[in-house]
This record gives C-alpha cells, structure tokens and sequence, in this order.
C-alpha cells in the first residue's frame, strides 16, 4: 500500500467510524429525548424508566468482552458490519404501534448487546491504520462521534418526536443504521497494521517472523515477548485499573446527562421538550469539542516530539477533579447563568477520560491482546451507563421532592469524578506500565497527514 493510498484510507476508515459513532449514541439519545412521553404513555414510574434505560446495559459489557475477544479469530470490518445491522434491527419493532413496555425492555437488552462491542471493535479497526504515536487524534475523534451523535439526535429527535411520535425516533434511527451498514459493506476495509487473526497469526510467527521483525525494527519480537504476559498482568496494572475507574465515572456523567438532563430540565427548571433537547445538544457539541481539542493537541505534542509537561494520567486526572467540582455547582446552584456555561466547558472536560482510557489500555497491551484488553475497558465503564439511571432515578422517586433527589444525585457523580480522577493523577502511568509488560512502542509507520485535508485523488 502506498503512502497516499494508506493515509487516504485512514481517515476515509476514521470518518466512517465517526458516523458510526454518531448512530451509537444517537440509539442511545433516543430513550432520554423520548422519556417524558414513554413515562406518561406507559404510566410508569422513574424508578421503572431507570430500569428501561438499565435494560440496555444487561448485555452490553458481556458482549462487549465476548465479541472484542473473536478480534482475535475474526476480522473487525464484518463484525462492525454484523453489529450495525443488529442494532438497526433492534430499533425497528417500537415502531409498532402496540408494543409496550415489555416490548421496549427486550429491544434495549437487544440493542445494547449489539451497541456493547461497537466502541471497543471500533477502536480496534483504527488502530489497525495508525501506528501508536498518531492514535490520539483518531481516537478523540471517535469519541467525538459519541457527543456528535447526541447533539445531532437531541433536535433531529425532538422534532421527530413533536410531529410523529415518539416511536417514529426509534424508527428514524434503526433506518439511519441501516444506511450506514450499506456504506461500511462499500467502502470499509482492514488496515495496513491490523494485526493477524485466526491462522494467519500461525503464519505470522512461523516464516514471516523474521520479516516482520525487521520491517518493524525489532516490535515484532516485543510483540511476541508480550503475548506471553499473563492477561491479568496487564488488567491488574495500576493504569489499566484507575484508566478503567475514571473512564467509569465519565461514562456515569454521560449517561446520567443523557437519561436524565431532559427530564430535570423539564420538571426541575421548568422548561419545555424543545428547551431541553436544544441545551442537551449544545452541551453534546461542547463534550465534542473537549475531545477534539484534546486530540489535535496531542497529536501536534506527538508530531512535534514534545515530551508531555505532565504524565497523560495526572493531565486527565485533574481534567476530571475540575469537572467534579463543577457537576457539584451544577447540582447545588438555581441559577441558570452557572448552570448553562457550566455544561458547555467544566462539565465536559471528564470526557478526556475516555480517549485517555482507550490510548493507555492500547498501549499496554500487545496488538493480538489490544482488542480484548479494549474490551474489558468496555465492560468497565459500561457499569457507569447501567448503575446510574437505577441509582439516580430510584434517589428522585424516594426524595422529599424531586429538585432534592436530582442534587443528591449531582453531587454522588460529583464525588465519584473526583475519587477517580485523584486516582489516575496518581497511579495511571501507561508509558511505564508498558514498558515493564514489555509491549511494543509502536506498530510500524505512517505518514502523518492532516484529518481536515482534502483526501489526494485515486
């Protein structure tokens, strides 16, 4: 493959897996948005719509584990093709117009099976396009998808919702999959430093070794020598466990904002459908553009060869402790001049966890191993998306009044941003964790190119 080739399809790869992102989340959106409505339709509690939206973490870290592990005997493009098809499936039956409440349970626990794998396999796939130092921005920009897939559903959805229904949003974003799993079976393909599956790892290691070795100026031998590292070595590092906790908490914060901003906006500060999902959206844009910045930022320090003012754990863990602290005012202050800038900068600094998270658990791992290791990170954090909708909706249905129960439940995330955030500061130490489980610096070569550069013609 050619430099112009390889690059080009890098980032045609990156911005595919961007849209797929977007669709992940906006599946995820669309419970929250709809929420109020499905509430007053099905006449049911908070505490019993906390466990709909918990219903689609039943799956979602086991599958998480089990499907990242067949990266290790199957290709990432059909298994991110399979998924993406699955999940569009799983949206399409709320379309009925009889389908209740039992119905929406077992279309979530589907649909989070299906949704479970799809960050993990996704990161996977892009990191089989660009070797270590360049992975940073590729991955915030997935990350990005996340927030983008939220701010783009919050109007898109309301309005859906506002002129056809509630359960034409989930029909709108099952079709949307679908669309997209036609243009990832076109266009999606491996990468260049994908690592080998299934047999093709038996050929790697007999007579391609040594090739390999020399191409990748040695990596491969370091590669080989990790493999033999016992699994929980690397799961029980200092940074694979306080990676995993913050990356935890910031998922606890994004789908506490995703579950239940819409409804504390509406019954607590008074505003409408419209109100809410327009500064749902926007505070999605602001998480974007923390993850963006981010990302670009690291990949300038990388390109340049700048070594980092503070270890990539400490600079994450303080990004959290000051979203901590302003989840905290959020919670506890009833001016909606804190509260609106607030979401739109403080708050979404917590998400860096999550690219940071992913780059450091990659690093650790060997290539044949990064998927797996991918998907525990997943399992982890994905506790944060089933335990908080059940927390903090069961704290507002026992509260005096339901503005008490919502600060309480501030001010819980608020202390758990801060715990892990300490945490990683302290012990999240990739670069030297890697170095003691003996995994390679990197996996070959690439030619840097800008992502916001034209692709070179074919």
């Amino acid at each position: 493959m050619s430099g112009v080739q390889g690059t080009s399809g890098a980032w045609r790869t990156t911005w595919l897996l961007l849209t797929f992102m977007v669709v992940n989340f906006a599946d995820k959106a669309v419970l929250g948005l709809a929420g109020p409505e499905i509430r007053a339709d099905f006449g049911i509690t908070r505490q019993e719509f906390g466990t709909a939206q918990s219903a689609f973490f039943a799956l979602f870290s086991v599958a998480a584990i089990g499907v990242s592990a067949l990266t290790r005997k199957v290709r990432t493009t059909p298994l991110l093709l399979v998924l993406a098809l699955m999940w569009s499936a799983a949206q399409l039956p709320m379309l009925w117009g009889a389908a209740g409440f039992g119905t929406l349970l077992a279309t979530r626990v589907l649909l989070g099976a299906a949704e479970g794998p799809a960050a993990p396999v996704a990161m996977h796939h892009v990191h089989g396009w660009f070797p270590q130092r360049e992975r940073a921005l590729p991955t915030a920009i997935l990350l990005v998808g996340a927030a983008a897939g939220v701010a783009v559903a919050s109007p898109v959805l309301t309005w859906v919702i506002s002129h056809w229904g509630w359960r034409w949003s989930f029909g709108v974003v099952g079709l949307i999959g679908l669309v997209w799993a036609g243009a990832w079976r076109a266009w999606g393909s491996e990468g260049p430093l994908a690592p080998p599956v299934g047999k093709e790892t038996e050929a790697e290691g007999g007579a391609g070794a040594a090739g390999a070795a020399s191409s990748l100026g040695g990596s491969f031998e370091l590669s080989v020598a990790a493999d033999t590292v016992p699994l929980r070595r690397i799961l029980l590092s200092g940074s694979f466990v306080t990676a995993a906790f913050g990356a935890f908490a910031a998922y606890w914060l994004m789908s506490t904002l995703l579950t239940w901003t819409p409804d504390y906006l509406e019954s607590v500060v008074g505003w409408d459908l419209h109100q809410a999902g327009t500064l749902v959206g926007v505070g999605a844009l602001a998480n974007g553009a923390v993850l963006l910045v981010h990302g670009l930022l690291a990949q300038r320090s990388a390109r340049r060869g700048d070594p980092p003012r503070l270890p990539v754990g400490a600079g994450a863990g303080l990004l959290m402790t000051v979203a901590g602290c302003a989840v905290a005012t959020f919670g506890t202050t009833d001016s909606m001049w804190i509260k609106v800038p607030l979401m739109m900068g403080p708050m979404a600094l917590a998400m860096v966890m999550l690219t940071v998270a992913s780059t450091a658990c990659a690093q650790i791992a060997p290539p044949s191993r990064r998927g797996l290791v991918l998907g525990v990170l997943t399992f982890v954090y994905a506790l944060g998306g089933i335990l908080s909708p059940l927390v903090l909706g069961g704290m507002v249905d026992r509260a005096a009044t339901v503005s008490a129960g919502y600060q309480q439940g501030w001010l819980l995330t608020s202390g758990l941003l801060l715990t892990a955030g300490v945490l990683a500061a302290l012990f999240c130490r990739p670069e030297q964790a890697a170095r003691r489980l003996g995994a390679p610096a990197t996996t070959g070569t690439a030619t840097p190119v800008s992502p916001l550069a034209p692709a070179p013609p074919r």
